[in-house]
């Protein structure tokens, strides 16, 4: 390979992979599909090895076309944060970042850490988009984020992490539940309860049903809902507890409505963090508010 590779040629190769078709690509690169054939041909010639093989029914990745797929994804959003914080100093701004931040994240102190940070650094714009946590740990890799706040739930090798906030699991219940005075309670007694499952499938799920497992026990879900506050509402009205977040279903305890009883095993504790990639490769206003993020947990 004796010169550089274009972007446009990584953007036209990326788009050919996404689509699985050279003709579909072309259409959304609005490109005839004789051109965009030659551009990934040259593209080939250029790298000195097949990045794709055709196919009756579409186009096949090579084993160094998926490696080139996951770096141009990495290269063109890397240029894309580029263009976007070099033309905010046109309008005063001093830096940018971008942050992919999961639901439970955001429902509780990452938007006011974020808003804080601002006020301290009124020249820094934040681009802020709420992802599940998968989706947030491809994002970094691939580079199309600064900046990932997520549950350590997850696989985070190869990222740089930092501790960011914490919180404790809590058994939500009814005031006259027979459990509702203990002081803590282990999962264990809450499985022969009725319960309600939050987010079928999510992190927190997958958690309760592991370690419900590990019991050699299923959980006993009366009913399942989407979101905190629609289980907090079940439980006021009776209908069984739920395992929840103790800052978020506080607000929900006012007035004797819920009881609300730490979970006394040692996995109920959820650990937030802050993961990036390595530290030479971000750019000074994200590697400040990583900075930032994590002496605020302290």
């Amino acid at each position: 390979m004796n010169r550089p590779i274009d972007p446009v040629s990584l953007q036209l190769f990326v788009a050919v992979c996404e689509e699985g078709n050279i003709a579909r690509a072309a259409a959304r690169e609005s490109l005839v599909a004789s051109a965009l054939s030659k551009r990934i041909a040259a593209l080939e010639a250029e790298v000195g090895v097949p990045l794709l093989l055709r196919r009756r029914r579409g186009i096949e990745l090579t084993p160094a076309g998926q490696a080139l797929l996951s770096r141009s994804r990495e290269v063109l959003g890397a240029l894309d944060s580029l263009r976007a914080e070099l033309g905010a100093f046109g309008d005063g701004v001093q830096g940018s970042a971008r942050v992919l931040a999961s639901p439970s994240v955001l429902a509780e102190q990452l938007p006011l850490d974020i808003a804080a940070f601002l006020g301290r650094h009124p020249g820094i714009r934040i681009g802020l988009d709420e992802r599940m946590s998968p989706d947030i740990v491809r994002g970094i890799r691939e580079g199309t984020a600064d900046l990932g706040v997520l549950w350590d739930l997850i696989d985070l090798s190869g990222l740089q992490v930092l501790p960011y906030r914490s919180d404790r699991l809590c058994v939500a219940l009814s005031p006259d539940h027979p459990l509702a005075r203990r002081p803590s309670l282990p999962y264990a007694d809450t499985l022969d309860q009725s319960s309600i499952s939050v987010s079928p499938g999510g992190q927190l799920d997958q958690l309760l049903r592991r370690h419900a497992a590990l019991l050699g026990r299923v959980p006993s879900y009366r009913m399942q809902v989407s979101s905190i506050d629609a289980a907090a509402r079940m439980v006021v009205a009776g209908l069984g507890l739920a395992i929840l977040p103790l800052e978020l279903a506080t607000p929900h305890a006012g007035a004797g409505r819920l009881a609300l009883v730490p979970l006394a095993e040692p996995w109920a504790v959820r650990r937030f963090v802050v993961v990036t990639r390595p530290t030479p490769l971000l750019s000074a206003a994200a590697r400040l508010l990583a900075e930032s993020l994590h002496r605020m947990a302290g």
